[in-house]
């Protein structure tokens, strides 16, 4: 059974070329081709070129990361080198946590109250 994805969509603000700019555009997009594997877009701004585009969005510094979905929108500042921070940021950690939680109930749903006792 295939398992259904959500497509999360993100922007980037960067203020041009700067190193933290590129370090967090080069750490996101590791962490979306490992973890995200395809189902997501990917907005980069430069504040410096469109700065009406971080002014509608509230973006104060740079780099921001925002996800706009799925809901609730977040936004991470900063050049995304905590990767397990990013991940919880965006919500994508917990979800792979519950998932597995889900999936370890599942496959104990066949068993009785006391198995379950010995297993633990």
């Amino acid at each position: 059974m295939t398992k259904f994805r959500k497509t999360y969509v993100l922007k980037l603000y960067v203020a041009g070329n700067t190193p933290s700019s590129v370090k967090a555009l080069k750490t996101l997009k590791n962490i979306l081709e490992k973890d995200f594997q395809g189902v997501y877009a990917l907005k980069v701004i430069d504040v410096l070129k469109n700065p009406q585009l971080a002014e509608e969005d509230k973006i104060l510094a740079t780099p921001t990361l925002s996800k706009v979905l799925p809901p609730p929108v977040r936004k991470i500042i900063g050049d995304l080198s905590d990767r397990e921070k990013v991940l919880i940021g965006l919500d994508l950690l917990y979800e792979e946590i519950r998932d597995r939680e889900s999936d370890y109930q599942k496959s104990r749903e066949g068993t009785s109250e006391d198995d379950r006792e010995l297993e633990i």
